[in-house]
């Protein structure tokens, strides 16, 4: 058994589609690091041409210095879904990493696909994707170290990647527009990113689709890459794989190699939605209607994580939060804020080491504060004294007021980092 010195050691991912190909090969490499894995796939009994089941994997994966949870899911079900996060969080204490792995793929055009293959690409690439993220981002948000990986390609709207596969690239990019939605909606609390292969991975299921196209060609033989490619979802960047982000603090196009790769002489089979390089992706997706946003910006240029007041006083709250505060407080805050800045906020001082953002908390409120925004906006930067604005009738508070008389010294603390 290996050592479990790795940069995983002690996370446990929940990774989709992990009995076989790229998910089991992601798995392995978190297994050799010392992480708990969750394999959710469907193949609990041999399929006949496909190798591999949950169970296998699982035995690869304890071989492998990791521990392993098998468990059927169907990831169409959000029954079994829930009941295998649940078997997760009982088992490992929580849940700090997802891949979204599991995919359903059919090369074919309008006119051969039947709607059972369509209701299959959309029911597990995107709904699948979106539902499983859903069930496991209230136990991310409860993880020091929260992160959602999807096996999913850039936004390429060049048409040639629609017409011959229009409702695999609509199923595939759902799970690509996962990424951009949610990567915006937990920015700060849950890092989002995608991975995608700069060349095509040979798996068991790849096989079986590209034996009619190509039986017994050079393709086959010799210009895949084999299922180890791809790295883990902690790594920044990998020697053979491309991939693009939208998380908290970055924006990145697809990666490429400075020359294309071959095995014995033949060069590399180029993986879907790739084109010549990073600049006439981010050209030709402008030209069919993408925003310049998808082009990556200089890294000096680069702007600002907030947008506002609210916002930059949230940066400031999460860059002073901490275990310690979190030990001393034990409360979760709601703020219902109205005026210019209008909105939902909370801050969640109970678990981990912490963490704010914008929308419902995680865990049911203690607190419950109302006021203007811009009256917010002046108690936490110091100029309005919470009891004043209490008195005055400015702040109206709901729930354990002990509690929110806590929050006075994480304002302290706050003036103290210079707001």
């Amino acid at each position: 058994m290996l050592q479990n010195t790795g940069k995983l050691a002690g996370c446990t991912l929940f990774i989709t589609g992990a009995s076989r190909g790229i998910g089991k090969a992601i798995a392995l490499k978190a297994a050799r690091d010392g992480a708990n894995v969750v394999i959710a796939a469907k193949t609990a009994e041999p399929h006949p041409k496909l190798p591999g089941t949950i169970y296998t994997a699982a035995e690869e994966v304890e071989a492998a210095g990791g521990k392993a949870l098998p468990c059927v899911v169907d990831i169409r079900d959000e029954q079994q879904i829930g009941s295998a996060v649940q078997k997760a969080v009982d088992t490992f204490g929580g849940i700090d990493i997802l891949v979204n792995n599991a995919s359903a793929i059919s090369l074919t055009g309008t006119l051969e696909t039947p709607m059972k293959k369509v209701d299959l690409m959309l029911g597990i690439n995107l709904r699948g994707t979106y539902l499983t993220s859903k069930l496991v981002i209230p136990h991310l948000l409860k993880s020091r170290s929260p992160h959602i990986l999807n096996l999913s390609p850039p936004l390429n709207l060049n048409p040639v990647w629609f017409k011959n596969h229009t409702a695999y690239t609509m199923a595939k990019y759902g799970m690509s527009m996962c990424v951009l939605g949610m990567a915006e909606e937990f920015r700060g609390q849950i890092a989002i990113n995608a991975l995608w292969p700069k060349t095509a991975i040979q798996t068991a299921a790849m096989d079986m689709l590209v034996e009619r196209a190509w039986p017994n060609s050079v393709v086959r033989q010799t210009s895949w890459r084999t299922p180890p490619t791809p790295s883990c979802p902690n790594r920044r960047t990998t020697r053979v794989t491309s991939w693009w982000t939208r998380t908290s603090s970055e924006r990145r196009a697809s990666r490429t190699l400075s020359r294309t790769p071959s095995i014995q002489g033949h060069p590399l089979l180029p993986d879907f939605f790739l084109d010549e390089s990073p600049d006439v992706l981010v050209q030709q997706m402008e030209q069919h209607g993408a925003t310049p946003a998808f082009k990556p910006p200089p890294v000096s240029s680069a702007p600002p994580l907030s947008s506002g007041p609210i916002e930059s006083t949230f940066d400031v709250i999460r860059g002073v939060l901490s275990e310690d505060v979190v030990k001393s407080t034990q409360g979760v805050y709601r703020f219902d804020l109205s005026g210019e800045n209008a909105g939902v906020w909370f801050l969640d001082l109970k678990n981990g080491a912490g963490s704010a953002g914008k929308g419902d908390p995680p865990l049911k409120a203690d607190v419950v504060m109302k006021m203007d925004s811009g009256d917010f906006s002046k108690m936490f930067s110091g100029k309005l004294k919470p009891t004043l604005a209490f008195m005055s009738g400015k702040l109206q508070i709901k729930g354990d007021m002990t509690l929110a008389i806590k929050l006075e010294k994480l304002m302290g603390r706050m003036n103290k980092a210079k707001l």
